[in-house]
């Protein structure tokens, strides 16, 4: 029986355990999406040009580092707000 597609930010790839694991370029492009995407995409050729990187690889380290910055973001507006309280 073939194993059904998930789309993850816009991304097809099959279910975690289901068939191909997700890898870590997965992960990082996962969460690109509208003006994030654009971005990733305007970096990724001229940095994998100057790099040893792939054009995916830099996508994938735009998008980890976007959704770092929301998980610092979040934590920064949950420290203020318990600090309130």
């Amino acid at each position: 029986m073939p194993t059904r597609p998930v789309r993850i930010g816009g991304i097809a790839a099959t279910a975690p355990g289901k068939g191909r694991d997700m890898d870590p370029v997965f992960l990082g492009k996962a969460g690109l999406q509208g003006w994030r995407a654009k971005v990733a995409d305007a970096v990724a050729g001229p940095v994998s040009r100057h790099s040893g990187l792939s054009a995916d690889q830099v996508q994938a380290v735009v998008g980890t580092a976007f959704f770092a910055l929301s998980v610092v973001y979040v934590a920064g507006t949950l420290k203020r707000l318990t600090a309130r309280t």
